[in-house]
């Protein structure tokens, strides 16, 4: 006779779901999924179990929301939330501003927290999240979702080959054209993002995702040289009235890596996009190239490499988009979001690996204020190391 199977249940705060990422990322293609699933499993007879409770301050688009995704509890009071011994879990999904705050009052608690980027509107402020969860033996986490994008994962991969050969420098292309509305076509990201008195800017949002990235897979960054602009000065907000942007809507950076790789990212709202995906990454070694994008990579090893010659009165012999070759996928991509969330509920539960810690998130943070100090000074700017 089989026994019945142990299930963890874990009470997760879910604050600030209702916007577009919370909502659509972390809620329904993240916690719902898990639900949906029957959990994650740790064994035939082990799983662990999200119940989320749903927090945020409009209890009518909080009812709405829980009522499509089949979730039962919601409240607009966080204190009670945290004060419920069944919730062990704090996730924030807030504008910036609010997040530092919220996670305090989580640590304090005794809830283990997870969250989104960037963790903090200062360096400082987002050490100082480190610090206290450390000292309060909370485990804790910052999203670094683009770790496990399938594109990014086979590039890993052909790292681990050695298929590279010597990496010499990384080329990444981010962006697309967010809509002003002055056009009367909708925006497709929220107001904010474009007034730096709002914590907005591309450079405070994406330089985050970039400091992960090259830490993770290329070598630690070392030095940023960095020249934000604010192309559009005029939006549409969203109740239709046009506001002044104060927030830079496209970054030119340049990073120094660990090992003398050089890497280039230009990331931008206000470019229309003629490349394989919204986000490119192009890889170029001693001994071959790979170009990822989200979910697709190609790679041109050095034995299939072209020998060009610059003649500009003639039409190229050389189709350059020819003898480059699909990577395989070697395994099945869950979404990004999803993975590392069910790696975060392991770690909690069963104290499983994670390298993906406040500390991890105030690097980004810092990362981004580098980027934007080097932008006023004009300059060369050192990212020294935050210590563990």
């Amino acid at each position: 006779m089989s026994s019945s199977p142990h299930i963890h249940q874990v009470g997760i705060i879910m604050n600030g779901v209702t916007g577009r990422m919370g909502t659509n990322q972390h809620l329904v293609r993240s916690i719902c999924a898990i639900r949906k699933q029957g959990g994650i499993k740790i064994s035939d007879g082990e799983f662990i179990m999200p119940d989320p409770i749903l927090v945020g301050r409009n209890e009518a688009k909080l009812r709405a929301l829980a009522k499509a995704n089949g979730i039962e509890r919601v409240t607009t009071d966080l204190d009670a939330a945290l004060a419920d011994p069944f919730n062990t879990v704090y996730f924030d999904a807030q504008t910036t501003g609010r997040r530092a705050d919220a996670i305090k009052k989580a640590i304090a608690a005794g809830k283990h927290v997870y969250c989104e980027k960037p963790t903090a509107v200062s360096t400082e402020s987002a050490y100082e999240l480190y610090e206290i969860a450390k000292k309060a033996g909370v485990k804790n986490g910052v999203v670094q979702d683009k770790l496990w994008l399938p594109g990014l994962m086979k590039l890993q991969q052909l790292i681990k080959m050695g298929f590279f050969g010597k990496i010499l420098s990384v080329r990444g292309e981010f962006g697309y054209w967010v809509f002003t509305g002055t056009d009367g076509i909708n925006p497709q990201r929220p107001s904010w993002n474009y007034r730096k008195e709002d914590d907005g800017g591309i450079i405070v949002d994406m330089l985050c995702h970039w400091r992960y990235v090259l830490d993770n897979i290329f070598g630690k960054v070392k030095a940023v040289s960095c020249y934000g602009a604010t192309h559009v000065d005029e939006r549409i907000d969203e109740s239709g009235k046009p506001y002044k942007c104060t927030a830079d809507d496209a970054a030119y950076a340049t990073f120094e890596l660990e090992g003398g790789v050089v890497a280039h990212f230009n990331s931008s709202w206000t470019v229309r996009v003629r490349r394989d995906d919204l986000l490119t990454l192009q890889v170029d070694g001693t001994m071959g190239s790979a170009v990822a994008g989200l979910r697709d990579c190609v790679a041109q090893h050095h034995g299939a490499t072209p020998r060009p010659v610059w003649n500009p009165d003639i039409d190229s012999p050389i189709n350059f988009f020819d003898n480059w070759t699909r990577v395989p996928a070697q395994q099945a991509f869950d979404n990004a979001f999803k993975v590392q969330w069910e790696m975060f509920l392991r770690h909690v539960v069963k104290d499983e690996p994670w390298n993906y810690s406040l500390l991890e998130g105030a690097k980004g943070v810092q990362l981004a204020e580098k980027g934007l100090e080097s932008w006023a000074k004009r300059a060369w700017v050192d990212v020294p190391e935050l210590k563990a």
